[in-house]
């Protein structure tokens, strides 16, 4: 969500499976809100890319008012072809940056899923966030948290060889963008929070033809598809050459390529 890649939703949504499973998990870990007879529960869904989450809220809650949150203009597109599910509920779709988003209004729940990873600093806007809740809402998101992983490594390590370095406009960072879950636990147990917080490691069986090469091409490898979006050669040869890495690094089995994927999960519950 914060500037700088542009997205593909198609591309994106390829993994659509492995990627819904860890909000389903975080889904599952939140509380009851806190409305009241004839006030629907109001949700903010902050970094809902292509919306494909954000209508799988009104499973829980369906007569709630849900705004999807995003500054990525195709993903706002392909997030308004969903319609908010039969039970009277309310959905609809605002661009924002989550690097500088302050809430203008008092919200039940605000879930981020895969989105904070993008947002240097981000656990700075946590006291803003809670206090943007009503007594006993909630914030809950997940992260990846598999920034040491060959997946990320090989990829800092080729924008770093020197005929790219040039070439890409900045270098990738080196430092975790994510804290562990003791990390975020303290920050928002900080702010008044009774919050649960846990990690998890999927084995996601990738299948295909360079399976792990199309899987970060919808997240990881944004900024240089971006950078050289311009230049289909030097896109090809980078490509080709991250694949050959990642080929290495995660050789095929008889059932496809094992692909472990960490994430970081965190459900603060602002105190009554």
């Amino acid at each position: 969500m914060h500037s700088s890649p542009n997205w593909d939703p198609r591309q994106y949504l390829r993994h659509a499976g492995h990627r819904t499973r860890p909000f389903l998990d975080l889904l599952a870990r939140i509380p009851d809100l806190p409305t009241a007879p004839g006030r629907p529960a109001r949700i903010a869904d902050l970094g809902c890319g292509a919306g494909n989450v954000t209508v799988l809220l009104f499973d829980r809650w369906p007569d709630a008012h849900v705004t999807g949150l995003d500054n990525s203009a195709e993903m706002l597109e392909a997030a308004r072809a969903h319609t908010a599910p039969e039970g009277g509920g309310l959905l609809d779709f605002r661009p924002a940056d989550a690097a500088h988003w302050v809430p203008d209004e008092t919200f039940d729940l605000i879930v981020s899923n895969a989105l904070l990873q993008w947002v240097p600093g981000h656990a700075e806007s946590f006291p803003a966030w809670i206090a943007a809740l009503r007594p006993g809402g909630t914030f809950a998101f997940q992260v990846p948290g598999n920034f040491t992983a060959p997946s990320h490594t090989l990829l800092a390590d080729l924008c770093d060889a020197p005929h790219w370095r040039d070439r890409l406009p900045t270098p990738r960072p080196r430092t975790v963008p994510v804290l562990d879950p003791a990390a975020y636990l303290e920050r928002l147990a900080a702010l008044g929070c009774e919050v649960d917080a846990w990690e998890t490691t999927y084995i996601q069986m990738l299948t295909g033809t360079d399976p792990v090469l199309d899987w970060v091409k919808g997240t990881a490898l944004r900024p240089v598809l971006t950078a050289l979006q311009d230049d289909p050669t030097a896109r090809d040869a980078f490509l080709a050459e991250y694949a050959d890495l990642l080929r290495k690094s995660y050789p095929p089995g008889p059932h496809g390529t094992a692909f472990p994927f960490r994430r970081i999960f965190a459900v603060a519950r602002k105190a009554e």
